[in-house]
Parts: structure tokens; C-alpha cells; sequence
């Protein structure tokens, strides 16, 4: 009876941990005012600036997983079909949506599911961009989806 015991405490902690409340804060490009509601309890870690344009980049604690708001310059205007067309993304994307005012794609990169969406914002696509564990995407899937969401421009 007590190794039952034993093995019912274990296969609980993992519920107790994921019942956790996820911190979400707004957070805003300065330069350009697109902001979107990030969960500060899971990208904890301050990454620096994105590779381009304006923003910030996040990481998880353990670094298994990471998330860039960025505002990249879109001088020309272009839809965002053209704009993500003269991206050249990869021809195994799994998940595709675009419209006149956004863009999103997902697809697989080894063991990581990426998830990239672009809003147009007239001189700027105001874009998210997540990594994360495939093994995961269960757990991940709420995360991803309210971020997705709650991306926007002023």
C-alpha cells in the first residue's frame, strides 16, 4: 500500500506544477508601439535585442524554449503575402494562414515546433516569433494561441 501511495504523489506533482498561475504583462516595443501579452513566469529570461528591426527576445529558464516580439521595417508596404513570400520560408511548412492583415506559419526544425505571426502595421510587420518543444505542444498550445491573440499595434 505504501509504494501505491508513493507513486500517486509523484504522478501529482506535475499537476500541482502546471496549476501554477502564468504572470502575463503587457509588453511594448518602444520604437514602435506593437505590444502583446506575454507569460513572464515562463519566458523569464531577458535574451537581448532580435536580429533585426525592433524588440526583444525571451527565453524559459532552462533555455528549452524562446520567443522574439519584433518589429521589422516594411518600408514598401507589402501585403503581408508579399512579405512573407520575400521571407523565403521553407517549403515544409505544416501550418499556414494569411490574410490582408496577418500572417501565420508553423512548421517542425528537429526536435522544436516554430510558430511565426506578422500583423501589417502599415511601415512595420509587428511580429511574434516562438520556439518550443515538440514533445510539448500540448502544453504549449494555450500559451502560443493567447500570445498569437493579444498581438497588436497602437
Amino acid at each position: 500500500m505504501r509504494t501505491i501511495v508513493v507513486v500517486m504523489s509523484i504522478l501529482a506533482v506535475p499537476a500541482v506544477a502546471a496549476a501554477e498561475p502564468v504572470g502575463w504583462r503587457k509588453y511594448a516595443v518602444p520604437e514602435t508601439g506593437a505590444n502583446v501579452e506575454l507569460p513572464m513566469t515562463i519566458f523569464s529570461k531577458d535574451a537581448g535585442q532580435p536580429e533585426s528591426g525592433y524588440g526583444r527576445r525571451f527565453l524559459t529558464a532552462d533555455g528549452r524554449a524562446n520567443l522574439t516580439v519584433q518589429s521589422v521595417p516594411n518600408d514598401a508596404g507589402d501585403s503581408p503575402a508579399v512579405f512573407l513570400a520575400r521571407m523565403n520560408p521553407p517549403s515544409n511548412i505544416v501550418y499556414q494562414r494569411v490574410t490582408p492583415r496577418f500572417f501565420v506559419v508553423s512548421s517542425f526544425r528537429e526536435d522544436k515546433i516554430w510558430y511565426n505571426r506578422c500583423n501589417f502595421a502599415g511601415r512595420f510587420m509587428n511580429c511574434v516569433l516562438i520556439n518550443y518543444p515538440a514533445a510539448e505542444k500540448r502544453q504549449w498550445d494555450s500559451v502560443v494561441t493567447r500570445i498569437s491573440n493579444t498581438l497588436a499595434s497602437l
